[in-house]
């Protein structure tokens, strides 16, 4: 079934897509797709490869056309109306701008071609270049700015029309990690400076992350989850989006206690006691996951309130140093490995653990997330 998640409390939908499909000869790159996005949200479409999101992103700008379904922006269905009539403005991942324009052109192309008056294309790119802070580099080409300054350029040339939707297309996907990093915040300030609606393609579950106020998660064309990130990290509702999202530890087990306080899941190395009651019924088979950020490690068995739940004992197989924290990996009995990350919040540890070292992982009975489905 479908996914569909309504607005918070007291927000109507700005943007409403209703049970969206998009057929190409019996394959539904987009399959019984609703959304309902409010004004002024940075809205994320998540998922891999072919999952359906870029298709649904073409279609809000009119490259595509639903093979059944409605997309209403503001009241109006967009059905029918051409990309060059709809009050939307589309930044791609590999920016478009001409090579020949100076940026003042580059951002001012777009309001001459809809034959704004002189004074008033000026004004309107003078405010963009400030808004980017890019004014000194007004008469610089393209090719002669780095890519963030480019990527900021195809943001001022794209809000300079002031579109009531602004669709991204894996906006920093041609930057470095470092540069990436530092310009996802920016480039969120400035959008929320204007005010604009804003529905961003990714692959990317850090740029999703950080930049949206929401997530869907999506899969085969299909929407599996739509939450605020911390919802989506900290409840994932299907085994795929507790993998997608993260790194995650998923272990397989019976219900062996089913009470309406917590639950006992008995898995291949270990037991849990989640502390909380889920729908389910005793025997049943569930999926428990677990965040390596929220196991503990340490050489000796830790006390447990509930007895030997939630703890386990393995070697250490390998480890990965990442400065501010590091990863292990734990094998376990049955050969399975268990990732625990640690922060590393002293410079040196008379007691640090390494390869081949015997160590206990323990976790509380709020950390983990039983999965059904």
């Amino acid at each position: 079934m479908a996914a569909s998640t309504d607005n918070p409390a007291g927000t109507a939908a700005y943007l409403q897509i209703h049970d969206v499909v998009k057929d190409f000869s019996g394959y539904k790159a987009v399959n019984h797709v609703s959304l309902d996005i409010k004004k002024g949200e940075i809205f994320a479409l998540l998922g891999s490869s072919g999952c359906g999101k870029t298709t649904l992103l073409r279609m809000l700008a009119g490259f595509e056309t639903p093979s059944s379904g409605s997309i209403v922006l503001n009241g109006v269905d967009l059905a029918g109306m051409p990309p060059y009539e709809r009050p939307i403005n589309m930044m791609f991942q590999s920016y478009a701008l001409f090579p020949h324009l100076t940026v003042w052109d580059n951002i001012a192309f777009g309001l001459r071609r809809d034959a704004m008056p002189k004074d008033q294309v000026a004004a309107r790119v003078e405010a963009m270049l400030k808004l980017v802070q890019l004014g000194k580099y007004a008469k610089r080409k393209p090719h002669q700015l780095s890519g963030g300054q480019q990527q900021r350029v195809a943001l001022a040339r794209s809000l300079a029309k002031r579109p009531q939707l602004m669709l991204l297309d894996e906006p920093l996907g041609a930057l470095d990690k470092k540069l990436r990093e530092e310009t996802q915040i920016e480039l969120v300030n400035i959008i929320e400076e204007v005010g604009v609606t804003c529905v961003m393609v990714t692959h990317d579950q850090e740029e999703a992350m950080t930049m949206a106020s929401r997530i869907a998660v999506m899969s085969e064309g299909r929407i599996l989850q739509v939450g605020a990130p911390g919802d989506i990290y900290e409840t994932p509702a299907t085994r795929f989006v507790a993998d997608f999202i993260g790194n995650v530890n998923m272990m397989e087990g019976k219900l062996s206690a089913d009470a309406p306080d917590h639950v006992v899941i008995q898995c291949a190395d270990c037991s849990h006691y989640v502390g909380h009651g889920i729908t389910g019924t005793e025997g049943m088979t569930v999926s428990v996951a677990v965040r390596p950020e929220k196991i503990a490690l340490q050489r000796e068995m830790p006390a447990s309130e509930h007895g030997a739940h939630n703890r386990v004992q393995g070697t250490i197989k390998d480890l990965a140093y990442f400065g501010s924290f590091t990863v292990y990996h734990l094998a376990l009995t049955s050969g399975a490995m268990l990732k625990v990350s640690q922060s590393n919040v002293a410079r040196h540890r008379d007691d640090q653990l390494t390869w081949g070292d015997a160590a206990w992982a323990s976790w509380s009975p709020t950390s983990q997330v039983v999965l059904t489905q």
